[in-house]
């Protein structure tokens, strides 16, 4: 159920695009993008990124993580790169899941608040703005796809889903699979490591005494690349990973433990 760290080390190649661009200032906003096979959708999610991120006042950096993609993404990244200022590579050495991928975006994220999304382009960065003010006033915003455009077995199973998690787990998440999230990188430093972490991030971040608010965010028909996910290989083990969280809110500690004026 649970997968050690362990098995998502060593998780990274090295190779000559994994070096951060040239920044001016140090980032204020880390964009996190996993990649797995997503090569005709990179370059306009990019761009729509950065004509999004370009008129704010904040320094920014945008990571992509290449999942060991097999469609040529490493390559056409590498390219991007060399086009992009901000723009940070790095690749794993096979594929690890979306979860890893998110994990290795957080490790490697300089700014203090941390953004992810899906590389497929089906979110819209138009949608980062209005986030982040809500962050202004919590530790964490996520989106909820206020109008699907997915097929009708996706959306109801999605549905169904939800309305389990929220019996089982009592987190109040409305839209677990939904990974546009923007979150203070301060609570990110107790996340346990295991395949489908990301569908329970805001659920770890409420355990764990945060300030979890969602907004309704744009959900675009997908228009390149397929989709690496359907019914089949999210039941069985998306049950099992609810009653695995069942068990880490009863016995988790506190990521924030040391007492007030106690601190080295």
């Amino acid at each position: 159920m649970y997968v050690s760290l362990d098995e998502f080390s060593p998780r990274l190649t090295f190779s000559p695009f994994d070096e951060p661009s040239p920044m001016p200032e140090q980032p204020a906003i880390s964009i996190v993008l996993p990649c797995f096979n997503e090569a005709e959708s990179l370059q306009p999610l990019l761009e729509e990124f950065i004509a999004v991120l370009a008129p704010m006042p904040e320094p920014y950096e945008i990571i992509v993580v290449d999942d060991g993609s097999t469609d040529g993404s490493p390559q056409h990244l590498a390219k991007l790169a060399t086009q992009i200022s901000g723009l940070r590579l790095v690749a794993h050495n096979r594929n690890f899941g979306q979860s890893a991928a998110i994990l290795t975006g957080y490790d490697h994220a300089v700014g203090d608040i941390v953004v992810t999304m899906d590389a497929d382009g089906q979110n819209d960065p138009a949608d980062l703005p209005a986030m982040l003010r809500l962050l202004e006033d919590c530790d964490a915003v996520c989106g909820v796809r206020a109008k699907r455009q997915d097929s009708a077995v996706k959306k109801f199973s999605s549905r169904i889903a939800n309305g389990i998690r929220g019996a089982v787990l009592g987190d109040g998440i409305h839209d677990a699979g939904c990974t546009f999230r923007a979150i203070r990188k301060s609570c990110l430093k107790q996340l346990p490591g295991f395949r489908g972490l990301h569908r329970f991030i805001p659920t770890i971040l409420r355990f764990h005494g945060f300030r979890v608010m969602e907004m309704p965010v744009n959900h675009r028909p997908r228009t390149r690349g397929v989709s690496k996910y359907g019914v089949g290989n999210r039941l069985w083990v998306g049950i099992g990973d609810m009653l695995a969280m069942r068990w880490y809110r009863k016995r988790h500690f506190a990521p924030d433990r040391l007492s007030a004026g106690k601190n080295d």
